[in-house]
């Protein structure tokens, strides 16, 4: 089973459509898994007609799907898309940076992290290097003073 990770928290999976891989996407299916090495551009003409795309990581080193979710966003998909796979807690904000609406995780990982530690990162538009670099939005100082913003 799957822990399913949203800025909420953690929820079981909800009812989706099957998502076979790509090599068995037929006509029909309204969702589909892309593996680290398949190429986006294959779903090109069909991405209106996915509600779901899964984006499988084989491990947490395995940056690929984040690569995969930024060209799936550009190329206009609007549906859900989970990052699936053994993704720690400290991959969260750049999980959805790059595009992911979610994060699927094994139970046995979430039973290591628990939700806390995702929930630390749900507020993953505040802490990225973009903001510690301008200055908050505030017009306050950049927190490093060696930084020029103008």
């Amino acid at each position: 089973m799957t822990t399913l990770v949203t800025d909420a928290g953690f929820a079981p999976p909800p009812d989706a459509p099957a998502t076979p891989p790509l090599a068995a996407l037929g006509p029909g299916d309204a969702g589909v898994t892309l593996g680290p090495g398949d190429d986006p551009a294959a779903l090109t003409g069909i991405l209106d007609r996915l509600a779901l795309v899964r984006v499988a990581f084989p491990s947490f080193a395995d940056g690929r799907g984040f690569t995969i979710a930024r060209q799936l966003r550009l190329a206009g998909y609007r549906g859900a898309l989970h990052a699936a796979g053994p993704l720690i807690a400290d991959q969260y904000a750049m999980a959805r940076r790059s595009g992911f609406d979610a994060v699927e995780i094994p139970d046995a990982l979430a039973a290591r992290q628990p939700e806390g530690h995702w929930r630390v990162r749900a507020d993953w538009r505040a802490h990225d290097y973009r903001s510690r670099l301008l200055g908050d939005v505030t017009g306050s100082a950049p927190r490093d003073p060696g930084v020029r913003t103008g």
